[in-house]
């Protein structure tokens, strides 16, 4: 079985062009506030002038498509010419302006970025029809205690130059509440969050360097200092109110400098209400809907936010609410969580399921089976642009489980990452062949 998002190739459909597909990190313009940026005419012109002559350049509007492999339109993607921007409206469409020799980037947040050169000079009737694919990213976590040692560190460097990884994700936020890196976010230091172990523009530069993507983790609602120090946003425990959106601004502003230090993606972790609500004494009463609501409002702010600046947004969920069809307790369904952000990333570990799971009297010991089993029974229910990417364990496995969780992904044509606490990895778990 086949994800949405398999990447099947880049194709292109164009009068008198040729492409290309890159790597590098998107880095887009603001967006338009319509779905296109159309002149008011249908022809213009670009002046172009020197001491002794002055050449006029027709330009011309084409029009165009960007689709993903299985047909999905992708809107939002932005379109790029030397004179205009266009971004592609909700059916896949857009316009744009061009000269003859132009050279087209078309962009999109954790898709591949793709650059056509147009060379057509006929003054209408050019099309310009695109497939992008999804990025797939392979990564290990890197861990604060991995952060703070540069011989570590560049231990992880060497197992990526080595295997398949491309991609590492960090922490600036963790579960702790800590912020890990001197920030410049007030509320960080007011709420006595503030503990640098590591300094974040140092790694990324000898990440990227590496050519290497980068994600980091912002762990949200599961917050122990912040709650102890202001208890005014306390739900439950350790646990933030997600449904009061006064308490967002402080983690949408440190996902927002995480983007402009450099990362490539943001990854919301911790996004959810906390597990096992039945009794507890909690901060008001909330139904499903209202907990989902409130979860969804929370990811389109943060992708409104980081969008325009360039990053991807991407959200871990609870592995289980691939398997069921409610939000458990959570505030996280699959159809809602994947029609939001631009990749989901369910923990799938297989010493987190019950006994009994699959008929398995022990799913820990069964790493392959319960990985497939997760990934095809949330399938049928993604967003059709959605990137699916899973945390998979490496922690309590030998080399042979990891690759065999590694292997079911890889087979549906997803990336995965790999989770252990203190970043012990083995490079026999490593696949050895680079992503296409």
């Amino acid at each position: 079985m086949r994800w949405s998002n398999v990447a099947v190739g880049a194709l292109v459909f164009l009068t008198g062009c040729t492409t290309t597909t890159s790597e590098p990190t998107v880095t887009t313009a603001p967006p338009a506030t319509t779905a296109t940026t159309v002149p008011s005419t249908t022809t213009s012109s670009t002046t172009t002038t020197t001491s002794t002559t002055t050449t006029t350049v027709p330009s011309v509007l084409v029009d165009g498509e960007v689709f993903s492999a299985v047909g999905a339109p992708l809107p939002g993607t932005l379109i790029q010419s030397s004179i205009a921007n266009a971004v592609v409206n909700e059916l896949g469409a857009f316009t744009i302006e061009l000269v003859p020799g132009d050279t087209v980037t078309i962009s999109r947040p954790a898709w591949l970025t793709q650059e056509i050169e147009w060379s057509a000079t006929q003054e209408g009737g050019e099309s310009m029809n695109v497939v992008l694919e999804p990025r797939v990213v392979n990564a290990l976590r890197v861990s604060r205690y991995v952060a703070m040692d540069a011989e570590l560190f560049d231990a992880h460097l060497e197992m990526a130059a080595s295997s398949s990884i491309n991609a590492l994700v960090f922490d600036t936020k963790d579960e702790s509440g800590q912020v890990l890196y001197e920030t410049a976010v007030a509320e960080a230091d007011t709420l006595g969050a503030v503990n640098p172990i590591y300094d974040p523009t140092e790694l990324l530069g000898k990440a990227k360097d590496a050519g290497l993507y980068t994600i980091t983790r912002i762990v949200s609602f599961e917050d122990p200092i912040r709650v102890k120090a202001d208890p005014d946003t306390k739900l439950r425990g350790a646990w933030v109110d997600p449904t009061n959106s006064d308490h967002w601004e402080y983690y949408l502003q440190l996902a927002t400098e995480a983007c402009e230090l450099g990362f490539d993606e943001i990854q919301f972790d911790y996004v959810r209400f906390p597990a096992g609500l039945t009794g507890a004494a909690l901060v008001g009463t909330f139904t499903a809907d209202e907990r989902v609501d409130a979860i969804g409002r929370y990811l389109a702010e943060g992708v409104a936010r980081l969008h325009p600046l360039g990053c991807a947004v991407s959200a871990d969920v609870f592995g289980i609410i691939f398997s069921s069809p409610t939000d458990e307790g959570i505030g996280q369904r699959v159809e809602e969580v994947t029609a939001i952000v631009d990749v989901v990333s369910p923990m799938l570990y297989p010493s987190h399921y019950s006994n009994g799971w699959l008929g398995f009297a022990d799913p820990n010991d069964h790493p392959g089976p319960v990985i497939a089993d997760a990934l095809d029974d949330g399938a049928p229910r993604l967003a059709p642009t959605a990137i699916v990417r899973p945390w998979l364990q490496a922690f309590y496995y030998v080399p042979s489980q990891i690759l065999a969780e590694i292997d079911e992904a890889s087979q549906r044509g997803l990336g995965w990452m790999l989770w252990n606490a203190g970043g012990n990895y083995s490079p026999d778990a490593l696949p050895a062949e680079p992503v296409p």
